[in-house]
């Protein structure tokens, strides 16, 4: 036994002395860059959001309440609590742990206990008697050993597993970050969307009762002779038409509530929202630097973990080429009667491993390592290439919202002089039309136009809503304080 830990220490001071890594030295690969954002707003517009650069784990804080409303910030935190995709995001993240644990292992000897008996018949020859000799008896043995093994890291490939196996936990801890920022996202993009929807089942109720006046009318004009039946029936059709359209909206607030509810964590007969119209929402969000969003996006961070990953199994790929150490030890007892099997004199140990030897290097595996290498080498560039487009599509989202908000806000105020403008025009067609100066036509004509209006500035007002979470989604979130 003490031979066997004598071994075991030797290994430890080899491996102390060796463990030189073969993976290429790491540093993360150049990215796309720009000084600032096409679109970025002025500092005048920077609003009330509170502007930072922290790293990829540093706490996002509750960036959903620059909103200040009340019921956003409930449905927020009964989706962190409940929603299943983050769940198993966050199995995820326990599952790449728990291979680390595994993996690091490795770094350690391996001792274990064994306890019972063998019956063996050993052949002449193996104890110099020539083959036609008395045969030995055969016999039983009893052991009762424990064993050691332990791989001296002598090139770095334990290592090198190690440091792919700790990436690959990290590159799970962003996922989860990026799952959960989807979700805070969608959630307030859900909850915008049925606000909307709200504004547009108004608009069409209000459309719907206007409808409704003008056919009550248009019929007592073609009871008394007024007006022939084609205008009574223009304005039964009309009345049908917004009915229909509202019933529409009617069928997609359903199916948003459905979806919210599944976010949620909830079964869709779970959950109502009582409708309440979209107001405009207007919040400046400053983008910052270009630079900032490489720290700030989670799913960038995964991306350069994985990296970080592939980068360390060229090492382990690279030491297959070399020479392998494992330091084996059996020590303990064995006898051939259970009475005497744990007496002093029955004690035996082994060094070295029972079959092939202790130091192993490869000569001739048909191109097995070359290839590991070469397919290690090319996981690395492949990684590289999704890195740098993961970036590029981030400056994109960033982009696409900031120019969205920035041409939104000055077209919801044209469509505010349209809602004006075809509403009063609507009110003199009615009235010249009750005078009998023109044809129900017009007043057709331009109470459609009206109603589009008021869509048209209601759905603006949503798109609004939706590229102010996108934006913020874009830039990875908020951090510490969002509201001043």
């Amino acid at each position: 036994m003490k031979a066997v830990s004598t071994v075991i220490c030797a290994g430890m001071l080899l491996a102390g002395a060796s463990g030189c890594s073969l993976a290429p030295a790491y540093s993360v690969p150049s990215a796309p860059q720009s000084s600032a954002f096409k679109e970025a707003l002025t500092p005048a517009e920077a609003g009330s959001w509170q502007t930072a650069m922290p790293a990829d784990e540093a706490n996002r804080g509750e960036w959903w309440k620059v909103f200040k409303d009340s019921k956003l910030d409930d449905l927020e935190n009964q989706a962190l609590a409940a929603n299943q995709n983050l769940v198993a995001a966050a199995a995820r993240v326990q599952e790449a742990r728990a291979i680390e644990g595994v993996t690091g292992a490795a770094r350690f000897p391996s001792v274990s206990a064994g306890f019972g008996p063998s019956r063996q018949q050993n052949a002449p020859g193996s104890f110099g008697v020539p083959a036609n000799g008395s045969r030995p008896d055969a016999q039983t043995v009893w052991r009762a050993q424990a064993n050691i093994s332990y791989e001296v890291d002598l090139f770095g490939r334990v290592a090198s597993t190690v440091r792919a196996a700790h990436a690959n936990t990290q590159q799970s801890e962003a996922l989860f970050r990026s799952v959960q920022l989807a979700l805070q996202a969608d959630v307030a993009q859900s909850y915008f969307t049925l606000r909307e929807l709200d504004a547009e089942q108004a608009v069409y109720r209000r459309a719907v009762d206007l409808r409704t006046e003008a056919l009550t009318f248009v019929q007592h004009r073609a009871e008394a002779g007024e007006v022939s039946d084609l205008e009574w029936a223009q304005a039964k059709a009309e009345l049908a038409s917004a009915s229909s359209d509202a019933m529409t909206v009617e069928r997609q607030r359903a199916a948003t509530e459905h979806a919210l509810a599944v976010l949620l964590g909830k079964a869709p007969s779970e959950f109502t929202m009582a409708p309440r119209p979209l107001e405009a929402v207007v919040v400046a969000i400053p983008p910052g630097m270009p630079s900032s969003l490489l720290e700030r996006r989670p799913d960038i961070a995964a991306a350069e973990r994985t990296m970080a990953a592939e980068n360390a199994r060229i090492g382990v790929a690279r030491a297959a080429y070399f020479p392998s150490l494992v330091l084996t030890g059996t020590g303990g007892y064995e006898s051939s009667a259970f009475s005497d099997l744990f007496k002093w004199s029955s004690r035996s140990f082994l060094l070295g491993p029972l079959v092939g030897t202790a130091a192993n290097l490869p000569i001739f595996d048909g191109g097995v390592r070359k290839g590991n290498l070469a397919n290690a080498k090319a996981r690395y560039e492949e990684s590289v290439a999704r890195y740098r487009q993961q970036v590029l599509v981030a400056f994109q989202e960033v982009e696409d919202n900031l120019v969205n908000l920035r041409i939104l806000d000055g077209q919801t105020r044209v469509q505010g002089e349209e809602v004006a403008a075809s509403t009063r025009a609507a009110e003199l067609s009615r009235t010249q039309y009750e005078d009998g100066s023109v044809a129900y036509l017009n007043v057709i004509d331009t109470e459609r136009v009206v109603l589009q209006a008021r869509l048209t500035a209601v759905r603006l007002r949503g798109i609004q809503a939706t590229s102010t979470v996108n934006l913020i989604r874009a830039l990875g979130g908020g951090w510490g304080e969002t509201v001043k």
